[in-house]
């Protein structure tokens, strides 16, 4: 059954990325007074989890049972600071701080995450049908 955990867990993963990617271009416009109140870019950070295919066997003797989702990072890049004297969030120098979403990036981003969810239940689905056929062999 360790197939349909690991493609469950690519899905899950994938579907957390979608969500991120989602937001980030929610809020791609999105400006603030201040440069520290300004979005930041959001990205899942993941890891291959792992488990002992035999009891006290060393890491070298692992075997990949999914993904888990080690965290969610926040973007450090710089934020666009743009002097618009006349907005209503402009600070008391004119400014406004917009959000470090690159657009062009997350939309490359969704589509790598929405084949990858994609191949997951592919995988999900072709273990299903190898299964069931298997299961008919003994009926013959």
């Amino acid at each position: 059954m360790s197939i349909f955990d690991i493609a469950s867990s690519g899905m899950n993963a994938q579907m957390l990325r979608l969500n991120t990617t989602a937001s980030n271009m929610a809020n791609v416009d999105t400006v603030s007074t201040t440069a520290e109140g300004a979005y930041r870019a959001r990205q899942p950070v993941f890891a291959a989890m792992m488990a002992n295919s035999s009891a006290g066997a060393g890491i070298n003797n692992a075997t990949q049972v999914g993904v888990q989702v080690d965290g969610i990072e926040t973007s450090q890049a710089e934020v666009p600071k743009r002097y618009l004297p006349g907005h209503p969030m402009a600070d008391k120098d004119g400014y406004i701080f917009g959000s470090n979403v690159n657009a062009v990036e997350e939309m490359a981003n969704m589509i790598s995450a929405s084949r990858a969810y994609q191949s997951n239940a592919e995988i999900f689905a072709t273990a299903k049908t190898l299964m069931l056929r298997t299961l008919q062999l003994g009926q013959q």
